[in-house]
């Protein structure tokens, strides 16, 4: 990154602005004019700590998290064996971020008392203050605030899109009074009403207008007639907002052309900017980072920040000390440290919502194609299916139109589809559906008429020649093992690869299985049996954005090989051949072959007469980062992020292993040296029977299958994986049939019985 401010002040004057800056921020710093009444030592530990526990986990998700120090002290606090001692400290660390003091008598009568927490703002953003809550009456009603100063001139939702008020004409002095917006935040992990204990903490969320000193007056209750007499129920503050000043910010890619890259911007106590609960859109409230193109700007005040740069899992983060004293403009050339779309291998997300989950407060509508282009943008993938589903169905549908969205470029697609999630048939199994052609099934008014299992959808989007497969695949297939395969039969009761058990009987049915944003145990294992029991369904890379994950897009990706220019149609094919592989980004199997022959080539066979050895050949990459990330490498492998390629890393080393494995074995291992650098591995392995080859760095890549056919015969591995199908058809049978209504059980039945009649066959085949 290079730093080249636009304005420049003599240094004195710099230095003087940010240190008074720096002052300004010191929130722990206590006012000797407004102190709290005495940390209640009466109050029972276990629901304080509870409640501690509650605001640290809010806070951090607000972008405001409590120092290190404070935290610190908590932690302290907890471990004191004397609980009343602990709960007096506990409420002496959270008191010195307390604003406002709200005090219920028994009678429900409220009244308040400034606290100690410096009442400092920035100009267009938001800062978070805790309100203390001291409760005699036991009340459970929402503690309100309002202010006659807080208008909804401005109304930014947790969804980031500014919401004007409604109509209305204001005097010039009630517009210069409105400089607020005043709330208290309710939503998960706090709660809408007050839980009756005696001392409880509520966070205050306030957005400044205007730069310089401002008075608000803030008046708390509890519900009509419960304000105090004499006006005791408000206070006036008198608040300093810290002016913001335009960052204008130049982003390059590594050919010097402009580009979009994310930025995570945070202050000396980790406050992230701009505020993460009042975001406008495009940036989303729920992620740390923000999208910015070439020549956007971010508004800031003097201080010290520390900056991260990045654009997904292929570029290399820059993260830099910033001093700002006034407007400057900052230069980043992003380093790339593989591109794989060169040698013709492109990123795609195929599973990425802009309505849903954590998007927005309305479930019925989300966001615009223009807020998701961005996300897309910022992770640099190549081709993005940005899903519509069943709580949006009905407002998003109008985005899709069959075709590339017209914000597509020749490098990046962004295209409209289809996943089968809040309609009849979802408890069978999410399905993806993509390259359609309509959306609406035949003879459906609404989603209650379609059907109620996946195969008639399924049949129905592949007589439209989509691609199609089963999303989030590890939902209802968890087992205790850590093996591949295992024979644990899981209880197909979720929303993943459940009716894909049956499916893959069903010819041209099922053209993939989703991998990377569950537990990869789970997820492969069910696709192991199958083509153990030689089915060929294709695995493809998908994130689930922002339901799964509301981090980032494309945090699992498929790359698929496209010969000639990028097209949507040329992309999904590639997943339906199976010429693509899952990644998370951090590590590359290009170029799989055996024989010479890459996977999802021609037929993707490689015909061998009687037993003998083959040559696998790739290209493979990783990247490690130099130390360890223990977080992520000691977690359980059910516990997020599933698919990260630090989980591969060899002891302390730079190291990773690259396997290769035939019908499910690991049958041959190769260490790579993560440092981002492209070898060419081979891999000399004998065969004496028909099998599939594929490679792995597990868990953070996966290639799809070769399948090597000796003496013409098909490929039937196992034994115990047919009948862990045959056995899993029979179990997924019990969770899905009583949610299949009458019209359609029978036809339901005799799929489900064609399945078993067809494991039974291949059983029968296998030695």
């Amino acid at each position: 990154m290079q730093h080249r401010p636009a304005l420049r002040a003599p240094l004195a004057a710099g230095l003087i602005i940010f240190v008074m800056a720096a002052l300004a921020v010191a929130l722990h710093a206590q006012q000797p004019d407004h102190v709290h009444a005495p940390p209640d030592t009466a109050v029972p530990l276990q629901p304080l700590a509870m409640q501690a526990r509650r605001l640290e986990t809010a806070l951090a998700y607000l972008g405001a998290p409590l120092p290190a120090a404070a935290r610190g002290r908590l932690n302290d606090a907890l471990a004191l064996e004397d609980e009343r001692n602990a709960a007096a400290r506990i409420q002496e660390v959270l008191d010195a971020y307390v604003l406002a003091t709200v005090h219920i008598n028994p009678e429900s009568r409220v009244r308040v008392q400034q606290g100690a927490a410096r009442p400092d703002l920035v100009q267009g953003g938001t800062r978070v203050f805790l309100v203390k809550v001291v409760n005699d009456a036991g009340v459970t009603a929402p503690l309100a605030v309002q202010s006659p100063n807080s208008g909804r001139v401005f109304v930014p939702s947790r969804g980031g899109v500014g919401v004007p008020e409604p109509t209305m004409t204001l005097t010039a002095a009630q517009a210069r009074d409105r400089w607020a917006d005043i709330s208290i935040f309710t939503e998960s992990p706090m709660r809408p009403r007050l839980s009756g204990f005696r001392v409880e903490y509520a966070i205050l969320q306030i957005y400044s207008r205007d730069v310089g000193q401002r008075t608000a007056t803030l008046a708390f209750n509890v519900g009509q007639g419960t304000q105090d007499i004499g006006f005791r129920n408000d206070i006036d503050v008198l608040f300093t907002a810290l002016p913001a000043h335009p960052i204008r910010l130049r982003v390059l890619d590594e050919h010097g052309a402009p580009a979009t890259a994310a930025f995570l911007v945070e202050d000396e106590l980790k406050r992230i900017y701009p505020s993460m609960s009042k975001r406008l859109a495009p940036d989303f409230y729920f992620q740390p980072q923000v999208y910015r193109a070439n020549g956007d700007t971010i508004h800031l005040p003097a201080g010290s920040f520390t900056l991260t740069v990045s654009r997904g899992p292929e570029y290399e983060p820059q993260t830099r000390r910033i001093l700002l004293a006034g407007p400057e403009e900052w230069l980043f050339r992003l380093v790339r440290w593989i591109d794989p779309s060169r040698h013709g291998w492109y990123p795609g997300d195929h599973h990425i919502h802009s309505a849903g989950c954590s998007h927005y407060e309305n479930p019925t509508e989300g966001v615009l194609p223009e807020h998701m282009w961005p996300q897309i943008t910022g992770e640099a993938l190549s081709v993005a299916s940005v899903l519509t589903w069943g709580p949006s169905y009905y407002y998003q549908k109008q985005f899709f139109t069959g075709k590339d969205h017209p914000l597509s470029t020749a490098s990046t697609l962004m295209h409209y589809d289809l996943e089968i999630s809040g309609f009849p048939s979802s408890h069978a199994g999410h399905l993806v559906l993509l390259g359609l052609e309509d959306q609406d099934y035949p003879g459906t008014k609404r989603l209650e008429d379609w059907p109620t299992w996946a195969l008639p959808v399924l049949r129905w989007a592949k007589r439209q020649n989509a691609v199609v497969g089963f999303a989030h695949s590890g939902w209802g297939l968890e087992v205790r093992s850590r093996d591949l395969p295992n024979y644990e039969v899981p209880a197909f009761d979720g929303i993943g690869a459940n009716e894909f058990i049956v499916d893959v009987t069903h010819p041209g049915a099922v053209d993939f299985i989703s991998a990377g944003d569950t537990p990869y145990v789970w997820e492969l294992n069910i696709w192991y049996h199958v083509l153990n029991a030689g089915f060929r369904t294709r695995v493809s890379g998908e994130t689930d954005f922002p339901c799964i994950t509301d981090d980032r897009v494309g945090q699992a990706r498929s790359y698929a090989r496209v010969e000639g220019p990028l097209t949507y149609r040329k992309w999904i094919d590639a997943v339906r051949d199976g010429r693509n592989y899952v990644s998370d980004g951090k590590s590359h199997l290009m170029d799989f072959a055996v024989n010479g022959i890459e996977a999802g080539t021609g037929s993707g066979e490689v015909q061998i007469a009687g037993a003998r050895t083959v040559q696998v050949s790739m290209k493979a990459a990783a990247r490690l980062e130099p130390n360890p990330v223990e977080s992520i490498r000691r977690a359980r492998y059910d516990e997020k992020p599933y698919w990260d390629l630090e989980r591969a890393r060899i002891g302390d080393s730079g190291e990773v292993p690259v396997e290769i494995v035939v019908n499910g074995a690991v049958v041959a291992t190769q260490k790579l040296a993560a440092d981002g650098v492209i070898r060419t591995l081979t891999f000399e392995v004998p065969l004496d029977r028909s099998s599939w080859i594929a490679a792995r760095i597990l868990p953070s890549s996966h290639t799809n299958p070769v399948f090597a056919i000796v003496d013409g015969k098909p490929v039937r591995a196992s034994r115990r994986s047919v009948q862990w199908c045959l056995d899993a058809v029979n179990q997924c049978w019990t969770q899905k049939a009583m949610q299949i209504k009458a019209t359609e059980i029978e036809a339901a039945r005799a799929a489900y019985d064609h399945a078993r009649q067809v494991y039974r066959h291949r059983l029968a085949e296998t030695p």
